[in-house]
């Protein structure tokens, strides 16, 4: 990709979640945003806000999970493996199938761990980032969705939310 390629795909993101009130400002994690308009968005929304019974929000959850080991797992996991099956959310019922995207190399989801977590959720500055040696170390799991969605709950219940 060239990088006026970049610069313009940069620029209208940066123009559509702006104009969504996701972020008042330019993200922290510039390379992140991009990886998820162009892999998260689509179901997620490019504020990250959801969409009814499809995709759920991703505005406090990854803040919260960034916080401990395990939810750390939890969000390499989910973007290694993809989820399926029934969570609820802020009393919202999901019943979805989010895709893998082990595709992707480590250094790209953690970038997009990262945009998650800091610009939309809006983890706490003292939160150390996720790095692509913790996707790296749980590349290998071999977990289907079912079972990122099953590491999910336990991590929910050690949180006090489950």
């Amino acid at each position: 990709m060239t990088v006026a390629a970049r610069v313009a795909g940069l620029s209208l993101l940066l123009a559509l979640v702006c104009s969504s009130g996701a972020i008042a400002a330019a993200p922290q994690y510039a390379d992140g945003a991009e990886i998820f308009a162009a892999n998260c968005a689509v179901c997620h929304g490019s504020g990250g806000a959801g969409q009814p019974a499809l995709a759920p929000p991703l505005l406090a959850n990854p803040a919260r999970y960034a916080t401990v080991a395990e939810g750390r797992r939890q969000l390499a996991l989910t973007v290694l493996f993809g989820m399926f099956g029934d969570i609820t959310i802020d009393q919202k019922h999901y019943s979805f199938k989010m895709p893998e995207f082990s595709q992707l190399d480590d250094q790209k989801l953690a970038a997009v761990l990262n945009f998650v977590a800091f610009d939309l959720a809006h983890a706490a500055q003292e939160v150390k980032p996720i790095g692509a040696d913790e996707i790296a170390a749980e590349r290998g799991k071999g977990l289907d969705g079912a079972g990122v969605r099953e590491h999910r709950a336990a991590v929910l219940e050690a949180l006090g939310s489950g």
